[in-house]
């Protein structure tokens, strides 16, 4: 992926050009132990199953614990600016002249930028208040 920004708190890069194709094992079962799969090594193309609105789509890079629950400093989310912004869906916001993170909260008539860690606070926004919403989390890649 190419670096387009890199801000305190978040890397901006834009989605690979060409496939992103690896080695598909089949499904992983999470209950009973289940036979061999047929389709063992399979190629699946990782672009076209994560990104759906490649003209659409970018990636940030996580920094700091805002999200912590959600997400952690160094997971990688893929941002579909085409997706509407619903309650509770998590959607990266420029407020402030920053960037930052946050699950958006609608509730009797008011919206709220609410972090998934409660060492940080809940954020109204105001009537005329200058809130960018950049694009909603579709996915989201993590170290385990």
């Amino acid at each position: 992926m190419k670096k387009l920004i890199d801000t305190t708190d978040f890397e901006f890069y834009s989605p690979v050009s060409s496939e992103m194709n690896i080695s598909f094992g089949g499904n992983a079962m999470a209950g009973f132990i289940a036979q061999a799969d047929d389709y063992l090594f399979q190629k699946i193309d990782l672009k076209r199953e994560l990104i759906k609105h490649p003209e659409s789509t970018f990636c940030v890079r996580v920094k700091g614990n805002s999200m912590d629950g959600d997400f952690q400093e160094g997971d990688l989310l893929i941002i579909d600016r085409s997706l509407e912004f619903t309650d509770n869906k998590i959607a990266l916001c420029f407020l402030d002249n920053g960037f930052t993170l946050k699950r958006i909260k609608l509730k009797d008539g008011k919206c709220f930028l609410v972090p998934s860690n409660e060492d940080f606070p809940l954020i109204e926004v105001k009537e005329g208040e200058d809130v960018i919403i950049w694009g909603v989390v579709a996915y989201s890649i993590k170290k385990h």
